[in-house]
């Protein structure tokens, strides 16, 4: 099999505090093929994000590997002095982030910001740098990039601002992006376009990208495969096809329940009871069980790993064939749980 563009393996991101060490990711492991949009999806701090800022190395302390590995073809980084992680980052891993105006500074045109990073990366003179500058600008889709590459950050929109931020993590055709929620703060309209510019880009360029969202339309629309995330944890890692419309996990279940869909009547959506656990207070055994409508004895004192199922891994004791009823039961169990809810907010 050919070597993974980049591989994590047994992910452990920490944070000491005062009441202790705290673990925001716990134990995940998964890979990214060149040209590969994995879809990272979960509630508000299910530890998304912190999971793309160890891949980058852009942790903020105290927050820290505590362990496990992180590979760029085949080539571990996650230990690589200060100065040779710069080097990587925004040559061979650009970043994508929710917000456009922290990834710009006010103080400077975004033409000036795109040849610096280009001139820290490459040979580039500064005029090949500036004609590399507005043709990236002409390829996320700015219009007339000569005249407004010399602008600030504060004279585009905020879709604009987006597509600048694009071409910043593309300029040196980096093989891995990490997109930090890049489409949250735009319009339904602009948030299109964004999904269009970077599965271009991937098609075009073999660029491979690790997109962390919460929105799984943007998943549907994007990502190859999607690793569903609860607690700091993988719950379902498989197809994006495959999970949306086969969820094996029951928190998978119940995300995908809770989207409205067109043509479907219910009054009520299907909703998870309770919420996800704090950081300081995640159960043992399996961190969903005091939500699941399916728990039973071994979930409350073991904490599963990923079963494969079909196309997809799943982190639930259901799918055990030690302990679990049976993969086909497990399924079925699961299907019925999630019509029973929806002819019960029916009735409602």
């Amino acid at each position: 099999m050919a070597t993974p563009l980049l591989e994590v393996r047994n992910l452990v991101v920490q944070f000491p505090t005062r009441r202790g060490t705290l673990t925001a990711v716990d134990d995940i492991s998964f890979h990214i093929d060149e040209g590969e949009v994995l879809g990272v999806v979960g509630e508000s701090g299910a530890g998304k994000s912190m999971t793309g800022a160890a891949v980058i190395g852009l942790l903020e302390p105290p927050g820290r590997i505590a362990g496990g590995q992180v590979l760029l073809q085949g080539r571990r980084i996650d230990n690589l002095p200060y100065e040779q992680m710069r080097r990587i980052r925004g040559k061979e891993i650009g970043a994508i982030f929710q917000d456009p105006l922290t990834s710009l500074n006010p103080l400077y045109s975004v033409g000036r910001q795109l040849v610096e990073t280009i001139q820290t990366h490459t040979d580039m003179s500064p005029t090949q740098a500036r004609a590399r500058t507005i043709e990236l600008l002409t390829e996320v889709g700015i219009p007339a990039p000569e005249r407004r590459v010399d602008q600030y950050p504060h004279q585009f929109s905020g879709g604009m601002r987006q597509r600048v931020v694009i071409a910043l993590a593309l300029c040196v055709n980096p093989r891995l992006i990490i997109a930090d929620e890049p489409t949250t703060a735009l319009d339904v309209s602009i948030q299109a376009q964004i999904i269009a510019l970077l599965k271009r880009l991937c098609r075009e360029h073999g660029t491979a990208v690790m997109l962390v969202t919460h929105d799984m339309g943007v998943i549907a629309e994007t990502a190859d495969r999607v690793a569903v995330m609860y607690a700091g944890r993988i719950a379902e890692i498989g197809p994006v096809r495959e999970v949306i419309k086969n969820a094996k996990h029951p928190y998978t279940h119940g995300l995908m329940g809770s989207i409205p869909a067109v043509g479907h009547d219910a009054e009520r959506l299907e909703q998870i009871p309770g919420s996800m656990p704090r950081l300081t207070d995640i159960p043992q055994g399996c961190a969903f069980n005091p939500r699941c409508p399916h728990v039973f004895d071994r979930c409350r004192q073991d904490r599963p790993d990923l079963i494969p199922v079909e196309d997809s891994r799943v982190s639930c004791w259901l799918y055990d064939r030690a302990s679990g009823p049976g993969i086909e039961v497990a399924k079925a169990r699961v299907a019925s749980t999630h019509a029973d809810d929806l002819q019960e907010a029916a009735d409602v």
